[in-house]
């Protein structure tokens, strides 16, 4: 069999990079393998001390196959890692995030107004019941927003679960009981090829399907209203779902509000 089959994936090429390129590369020597090979706990603390700690490990690692447990004793942030040290270094006004939708509407960040939009979200979620330890359901779009979110979990220390956004509702119904999340993250819908993928009415699916965990629903305006013209494009028709007084929540009603402390 083997003489007759062509491994049609096997791909041997090599292809180096630009040597312009290379020369910008963070690592460029290849030794720094062998460095890491040689002490690999050395090599990730020496790693580890480049960012913020609010308290130290006080063990690299302890390992008992086959679990590890790296930088034990140590309490960290992600999201003051990603966001906060750059502000608080100065880089404040540096580009943090860039956006293209597919409508073709551009939207740019820097590191210290995503800081504060990141701090609206973690204020309205904390306003939605979240606290350290519960669980969002994050069904949204490829916009801002879904980073910002996921950040927004990680500052007040409430685990994010993320569902791609092209998921059916019982997927997603699914994952939201398997995570028995508290609030579920969405937008009314996404744009995709076009067309406008209903997020909302899946979402809804999903909860009348059965998640008793669920108690708020934060609903981002994307598509807006059949009609709604986005750098051009109309919004074309779409199921918007059924809004649910008590529980769903807008986005826009909710997280501007929010200190951004």
């Amino acid at each position: 069999m083997s003489d007759t089959i062509a491994a049609l994936l096997a791909e041997n090429r090599k292809f180096a990079p630009p040597k312009e390129f290379a020369a910008k590369a963070f690592f460029n020597d290849p030794a720094v393998y062998d460095r890491a090979a040689a002490d690999p706990v050395a090599y990730w603390e020496e790693w580890a001390r480049r960012l913020d700690w609010f308290e130290p490990w006080t063990k690299p690692l302890e390992w008992n196959s086959p679990f590890a447990k790296w930088f034990v004793g140590g309490k960290i942030n992600a999201c003051h890692n990603c966001v906060d040290r750059h502000v608080a270094a100065g880089a404040g006004a540096a580009t943090a995030i860039v956006w293209e939708g597919e409508p073709g509407d551009v939207r740019s960040l820097t590191y210290e107004e995503l800081q504060c939009e990141v701090c609206r979200v973690a204020n309205a979620l904390k306003a939605l019941g979240v606290g350290k330890g519960d669980r969002v359901c994050v069904y949204m779009p490829m916009v801002p927003e879904l980073a910002i979110t996921m950040l927004a979990c990680a500052r007040i220390g409430a685990a994010h679960s993320v569902v791609f956004g092209g998921f059916s509702a019982e997927s997603l119904e699914e994952r939201i009981n398997d995570a028995k999340a508290k609030v579920v993250v969405t937008a009314d819908g996404g744009w995709r090829r076009g067309g406008i993928v209903p997020l909302k009415k899946a979402v809804d699916e999903a909860l009348e399907m059965g998640c008793p965990t669920v108690e708020k629903v934060l609903v981002l305006r994307r598509a807006g209203e059949p009609g709604t013209v986005t750098n051009g494009l109309a919004t074309p028709e779409y199921d918007r779902g059924t809004w649910v007084e008590g529980r769903d929540v807008w986005w826009h009603d909710l997280v501007p509000a929010q200190s951004t402390q």
